[in-house]
């Protein structure tokens, strides 16, 4: 199918869940009022772990209209906020009620970077104190990262394509783009996709805390996600969801669906480099963006808005500033930046869901969010990062960058709608 035939792919529902709310609503005002939602870990004990603070989400519980109670208890908390955003994003999209489509003609990808990491623990210890017996039948299907897409596909009884995808951080950039190529293709006609990630537990903060890439700053929480700032020291681990429902614009227009956002590019590359650390030059991360450039047929002086996945490391936000320099070259410097993980923390990866969702509502709502905690820009980030206050600027087009260890970088772009 050549480009001039593809079809066109439409953002008709999203919604999201983190530490600034379960909605899209609550976390779209604290955003743009430059919010923290970094706080003390509350849900699990953290007297043995050098890092004490998160992005995590307070007093959520699944509803039993959506997940029984009795059921609920099989399935860990990254698995409740997938199917808790995913029925939001079905609802706001109008399917619920007014489903013109086939169910095979609709699937499902999701992206997640980790799985069940709490259960694991859990049941490690069960395991360890009561023997293999008391190991719960429920306990595979309860963490593996696939178990997301099927979830929400039997919850939606959605029998098209189904599956996850894990790429680390990148993991929801990665699943949308699958999404967008499923529904280009003529193969599915809508998609469910994004990512969900809840690993705010003893290994996973244990393990990136040794890596020194988490920041410590225990005293501070809300003023520990400090990207791009000559004084930021890691990131901040995240938890949640961000889900969106993606249509074929001609079916969407025939359903009389109300249409926030298109997405008109993506891209991917390999930073070939190290397992950890970005390309200091941001070479994989900007040959990701030219591609997304190119697969949108525009050029980088139509970019508006870059959702930066800036995540207050050392080396990855130095990295990121040179790949956007590379790619953007002069217009670097006009480009409005921000990392909205400064409030959200980073939700590994769920980010690229619930930063394509912020993207499609900056579009929309003609507010670009802040990056909080700015106080001093690094030497080498000297781009502007939109510190402290959101602006009231309109962009045609927005970017949102995800990178993962291993070197995986995935891009996507947003546009306007405009029949």
């Amino acid at each position: 199918m050549t480009k001039q035939n593809e079809n066109r792919v439409v953002i008709t529902g999203m919604d999201a869940i983190c530490g600034l709310g379960h909605n899209i609503g609550e976390i779209w005002n604290c955003l743009i009022e430059g919010k923290s939602g970094i706080s003390l870990i509350e849900y699990h004990d953290t007297e043995n772990l050098p890092v004490k603070i998160a992005g995590e989400v307070k007093n959520f519980t699944i509803s039993e209209e959506i997940l029984p109670k009795k059921e609920a208890a099989r399935f860990d908390r990254f698995l409740h906020m997938a199917l808790h955003s995913a029925w939001s994003a079905w609802e706001n999209s109008g399917l619920k009620d007014q489903n013109p489509y086939k169910p095979e003609n609709i699937g499902c990808i999701m992206g997640v970077g980790m799985g069940g990491f709490p259960v694991i623990e859990k049941t490690y210890e069960t395991f360890l104190a009561k023997g293999s017996r008391r190991v719960s039948p429920f306990f595979i299907p309860s963490l593996i990262p696939n178990m997301s897409s099927g979830l929400i596909s039997i919850s939606l009884g959605l029998t098209g394509v189904n599956y996850s995808l894990s790429s680390a951080c990148a993991s929801s950039g990665h699943a949308i783009s699958a999404s967008v190529n499923e529904i280009r293709t003529g193969k599915q006609d809508v998609m469910v996709t994004g990512g969900a990630e809840s690993v705010i537990c003893n290994l996973p903060i244990s393990g990136f805390a040794s890596m020194k890439a988490l920041s410590k700053r225990n005293d501070d929480p809300q003023g520990a996600s400090r990207p791009f700032d000559s004084d930021r020291d890691g990131f901040v681990i995240g938890e949640g969801a961000g889900l969106l429902v993606l249509e074929n614009l001609d079916h969407a227009l025939k359903r009389g669906a109300t249409i926030i956002a298109e997405i008109v590019g993506h891209g991917s590359s390999s930073d070939a480099y190290h397992i950890t650390a970005p390309h200091p030059e941001g070479v994989g991360a900007s040959k990701c963006i030219e591609k997304a450039l190119s697969d949108a047929g525009i050029t980088p002086e139509m970019i508006g808005y870059v959702n930066a996945h800036g995540t207050a490391t050392p080396l990855g936000d130095i990295g990121e500033t040179k790949a956007l320099k590379k790619t953007f070259k002069d217009h670097a410097y006009k480009l409005k930046i921000s990392s909205t993980k400064s409030m959200t923390g980073h939700l590994l990866g769920a980010a690229g869901g619930l930063e394509s969702i912020i993207c499609a509502m900056a579009i929309r709502e003609g507010i670009l969010p802040p990056t909080i905690n700015l106080d001093n820009p690094g030497p080498e980030c000297d781009l502007d990062y939109i510190p402290k206050n959101a602006q009231k600027v309109q962009v045609e087009y927005a970017l949102n960058n995800s990178f993962g260890f291993g070197g995986t970088n995935s891009s996507l772009i947003f546009k306007r709608f405009t029949n």
